[in-house]
């Protein structure tokens, strides 16, 4: 029997479009053993979570099989989900993640960090989410088409505090990447190129009250507003209750609140919660220096 535990992930970290992510102390786990058939059961966040062989980690699980050549054992899965799905904190990330290690683990596999994300990258091109499950901490990707070309890490400071507004209506990624223009002005990009480097500077010299200027974004927010009702104010209520500043995690509808002292966001829920009719839960999260563990 093998258990693993992903962490979740916040990305798009401020300005850091497509870039940035960080791994939080919200974990997925995964109990499986070899067995006759698949077998699939799905505990915590259930609903719209296929129990079956369409379950996503079983078809990463059985892709990851045939292109290593190496045998395919049926599994019992168990899968306990607490991350909440299509909320932008990379659930999607935790099982794929979880199937990779598995089908290396079965088959007594070894491969280098880039190796296992060419695999994850056929089901989630996007390695913001998925460096931070496989490293975790905080991680800067670099990509030229579906291509890891380079990243880096590094601990993400435990003086800062995450907060993390997470309605009950689902976004799916397709949905809120759709909105998205094909092209942006000259100025948008430079703001955003001269917001996520001082980021990476406000991060490592622990100059945090630079983070009001560098979290700041311009390339997706934006045009990703409408989907999530009240965002926009909210932004502004955050910045009111004292925090350094707030962005949509990963393409939303969950809001992260980014703060060096604890603060009171009742007045943000509230507003999130009147402008879309649905509930939104308030988490306080650590961020995880530890990626994906194996029990």
């Amino acid at each position: 029997m093998i258990r693993l535990s992903v962490p979740a992930s916040t990305t798009n970290f401020g300005s850091g479009f497509d870039a940035f992510g960080l791994a939080l102390e919200l974990r997925n786990e995964f109990t499986v053993k070899p067995s006759d058939v698949y077998r699939v059961t799905v505990k915590g966040y259930a609903e719209g979570i296929p129990a079956d062989e369409t379950n996503l980690f079983i078809k990463v699980y059985k892709k990851v099989c045939r292109r290593l050549r190496v045998k395919e054992y049926p599994l019992e899965l168990e899968q306990l989900n607490r991350v909440p799905p299509a909320r932008g904190l990379g659930s999607s990330a935790t099982a794929i993640v979880a199937a990779v290690e598995t089908a290396l683990l079965l088959n007594e596999r070894e491969l280098t960090l880039e190796e296992k994300l060419s695999l994850a990258f056929e089901f989630e091109p996007h390695p913001d989410n998925l460096l931070p499950a496989f490293t975790g901490g905080f991680t800067v990707a670099c990509t030229e088409g579906r291509e890891l070309k380079a990243y880096a890490r590094l601990s993400f400071p435990k003086e800062l505090k995450l907060y993390f507004l997470v309605p009950s209506y689902e976004l799916s990624t397709e949905k809120a990447r759709a909105v998205l223009p094909r092209s942006l002005k000259l100025e948008e990009a430079v703001f955003n190129l001269q917001r996520s480097a001082l980021l990476v500077a406000a991060l490592a010299k622990k100059e945090f009250g630079l983070l009001r200027e560098a979290l700041r974004d311009r390339l997706h927010q934006p045009y990703r507003a409408p989907l999530v009702p009240g965002f926009t104010e909210a932004l502004k209520e955050a910045e009111k209750a004292g925090a350094l500043g707030a962005f949509l995690s990963g393409a939303g509808p969950t809001v992260c609140v980014v703060s060096q002292k604890p603060v009171s966001l009742e007045s943000v829920r509230r507003v999130l919660e009147e402008a879309s009719g649905d509930k939104v839960e308030l988490l306080e999260l650590k961020p995880s220096d530890e990626g994906v563990k194996v029990f």
